[in-house]
């Protein structure tokens, strides 16, 4: 099912959203729902509080990305390859030298920004064996998680854009 996205304003995109547990109500339908609502508008990532569930969760599909003939091809086959369910994510650090991403964002339709962030993250998530595991990503991938992890905690784009 379709589900409806959440505008920039919503109460529940300035609340921080709150960690799951693996017998979370109806958890797999949701996770289907986010993919098909995510399509549907277009976009490579969407979190939970986007469609009104206020939970640590978030998807991404970086695959259209894969496409950019500026990529290496080791960058082209990790986006390609890259569709994945985020469960309880942490950003354990940031590192590495700035950089800008223009940026989008479901609830904030038609508004794209450079947004600077750092090249490297390490994130802690749920797996859905529910054990923690970390990843390190880097640079491509990076903008992504941060912009998501962002609107777990409380959504504040708007202030990250670069002036």
């Amino acid at each position: 099912m379709i589900l409806p996205i959440i505008a920039f304003g919503n109460n529940i995109l300035k609340t921080k959203a709150v960690p799951i547990s693996a017998d979370y109500p109806e958890l797999k339908t949701l996770i289907i729902n986010m993919w098909k609502t995510m399509y549907n508008a277009n976009g490579v990532g969407i979190a939970a509080p986007q469609i009104g569930k206020s939970i640590r969760l978030f998807i991404v599909d970086a695959s259209p990305f894969s496409e950019d003939d500026k990529l290496s091809d080791d960058e082209i086959s990790t986006l390609k390859n890259f569709k994945k369910v985020f469960i309880n994510p942490e950003i354990v650090e940031e590192t590495g030298d700035e950089w800008d991403f223009t940026e989008g964002c479901l609830s904030i339709p038609n508004i794209r920004e450079d947004i600077t962030r750092k090249k490297k993250l390490l994130l802690d998530i749920l797996t859905k064996i529910l054990r923690n595991i970390l990843y390190h990503w880097r640079v491509l991938l990076q903008g992504w998680f941060s912009m998501s992890m962002t609107i777990l905690k409380v959504f504040y784009l708007p202030i990250n854009l670069v002036p």
